[in-house]
């Protein structure tokens, strides 16, 4: 066999394609960008093709069941093998092997501590821990339980979990004497939830500025799934002499978009983003 002297064995070389099939992915794409039917002349123009070029491509989709044409209007959707292709994908979906790659680029980009947390039977667990290239000496490792109004990473679910779900976990552990909490106390913990929802829709994070350790930021942000629930927050903590609290650093800009990518890899549209 013969190796060209140019070629390095360790550099990937580009993988061949076939063109049509990322032409007719464009289609379907668009449509699935839509929530309702489309006309072939928008349809097309979405994806950046003729009408007359779309046209052989929808009628190969079609008969693979990926489209459908309304038999009144023309208009066309996805199918039902489109359905069957997108469930099948969700139910293959880990959100923790979906967000670790992405939260260990986060670590490595920002070189900050990054953990990933998911909600459990005692609340929010720590399920991966990824040091920055400076260990941070916090008491923070795999199965730690964080509270919920106090860190970054339990405030990120109060502003997305059902008001009913998070005073269950504040009453503790399943067998153990359920705590009281009187009115004054449901009072606050209420006002203090609507407090870091508000700031969640402000910042797209939350955060812990020297709380509950000294010296240690924190940012937060919840990954949603295809049904908008809170699957798992990605939380990024340091430092303060290197870690800003800013809202608009870095840092925070960093964990709202590893959030949003997690989102969007486990299929979630925010409903802002969805056509009426």
């Amino acid at each position: 066999m013969r190796i060209d002297e140019n070629d390095s064995p360790d550099e990937p070389k580009e993988q061949r394609s076939v063109q049509s099939i990322e032409i007719g992915g464009r289609l379907l794409l668009a449509l699935a960008e839509q929530s309702t039917p489309m006309t072939l002349k928008d349809l097309a123009a979405q994806a950046g093709l003729s009408a007359s070029r779309a046209h052989p491509y929808l009628v190969s989709f079609g008969r693979l069941r990926l489209i459908e044409q309304d038999a009144v209007t023309g208009r066309y959707a996805l199918g039902a093998a489109a359905l069957q292709v997108g469930l099948s994908c969700l139910h293959q979906l880990d959100p923790l092997k979906v967000a670790t790659p992405i939260a260990e680029a986060l670590a490595l980009g920002i070189d900050q501590t990054v953990a990933i947390a998911v909600w459990a039977n005692f609340g929010p667990t720590i399920v991966r821990y990824i040091e920055a290239s400076q260990p941070l000496h916090v008491s923070m490792r795999m199965g730690t339980v964080m509270s919920i109004l106090g860190t970054a990473t339990g405030r990120a679910f109060a502003a997305t979990l059902p008001r009913q779900q998070l005073e269950q976990a504040m009453l503790g552990a399943l067998g153990d004497e359920p705590r009281r909490l009187d009115r004054s106390t449901v009072k606050d913990v209420a006002q203090e939830i609507q407090a870091i929802q508000a700031e969640l829709r402000q910042h797209g994070v939350v955060r812990a500025a020297g709380r509950p350790i000294p010296g240690v930021n924190a940012f937060s942000a919840a990954a949603f799934d295809h049904e908008g629930k809170a699957a798992l927050v990605i939380t990024a903590l340091g430092h303060e002499d290197n870690f800003p609290a800013d809202w608009d650093s870095d840092v925070a800009r960093a964990v709202r978009q590893a959030a949003a990518d997690v989102s969007l890899r486990l299929g979630y549209r925010p409903k802002e983003a969805i056509a009426l």
